[in-house]
């Protein structure tokens, strides 16, 4: 590998944490930042901003940086695909585009790195470049689950999976056995708010925690690009909602800022834990 780091920037701490470890390996990093989901902390890199529609133009200035190796990084929203502005290229990818959008967001992704690919480009996990990103197996923070809750945990994965074979999420909350919320477009967030906001009767409360929220990688997923995060905001919604932890599949999950983020579970009394792949 040669050259600096390409990375294909949204919001969010992740790119962060990507545009440093590139930086930390010696490479360095050249940044496009898309148009509308520009993260001020990138703002000291390297830079060049590019729409949504704008394919030649993202071809173009990582060939100009001398860029190989490709990195997505960041929360991105699906866009208006009718209020686009393309370039050339852009227009001519805007139908496979399309088709692919109708089938998921995991369909979508892969019309884009197989572009990328057959312009030459090398398309890298954030984990390749920030190996300390990835969560490890077992118990990272908080108390052991119980067995009421081990079970829920098996549940939820279950789920999990379902819906991500079919191109829908990556994350499910289950409390006693019941599913409480699946993700979907809202995201984690807006789902463990939409959990907060169920009766108490269905889930735990801050002072008694019950219930679990899993994040699994899709089994259709290419796990280069939108592996699951989880982040102090994880933690926080998990607690707002009741819930009592997170799980997640070892070696399939970000954990973006580790140190904070094994704090606050430890604050809060949320368990963090790394579930063997395959469990």
């Amino acid at each position: 590998m040669s050259g600096p780091i390409g990375l294909v920037a949204g919001l969010g701490t992740l790119p962060v944490r990507v545009a440093e470890g590139a930086v930390a390996s010696g490479r360095g990093v050249y940044i496009v930042r898309l148009k509308g989901f520009e993260e001020p902390a990138l703002e000291g890199y390297p830079h060049s901003s590019v729409g949504l529609g704008e394919f030649g133009k993202l071809v173009k200035t990582f060939r100009e940086a001398g860029c190989q190796d490709i990195v997505f990084a960041g929360n991105v929203s699906r866009p208006d695909f009718s209020a686009l502005k393309l370039d050339f290229r852009g227009a001519r990818l805007l139908p496979k585009v399309l088709s692919a959008a109708r089938q998921g967001d995991d369909a979508l992704l892969r019309v884009i790195l197989t572009e990328l690919e057959g312009e030459g480009f090398t398309i890298r996990g954030a984990e390749e470049i920030a190996a300390h990103l990835l969560g490890p197996v077992g118990l990272v923070a908080g108390p052991a689950p119980d067995e009421a809750m081990q079970a829920d945990i098996e549940r939820a994965v279950h789920v999990a999976r379902e819906i991500g074979r079919l191109d829908i999420g990556q994350g499910c909350v289950v409390c006693d056995g019941l599913v409480l919320a699946v993700e979907a477009q809202e995201g984690t967030d807006a789902m463990l708010a939409r959990c907060a906001g169920l009766d108490p009767s269905l889930r735990g409360t801050p002072g008694a925690l019950r219930g679990v929220l899993v994040k699994v990688p899709k089994p259709i997923q290419e796990r280069k690009i939108d592996l699951p995060t989880i982040g102090v905001a994880t933690v926080e919604g998990v607690h707002r909602a009741g819930l009592a932890g997170i799980a997640y599949e070892a070696g399939g999950a970000l954990l973006v800022d580790r140190e904070a983020l094994e704090a606050a579970a430890n604050t809060v009394g949320v368990f963090l834990l790394g579930l063997e792949t395959g469990a």
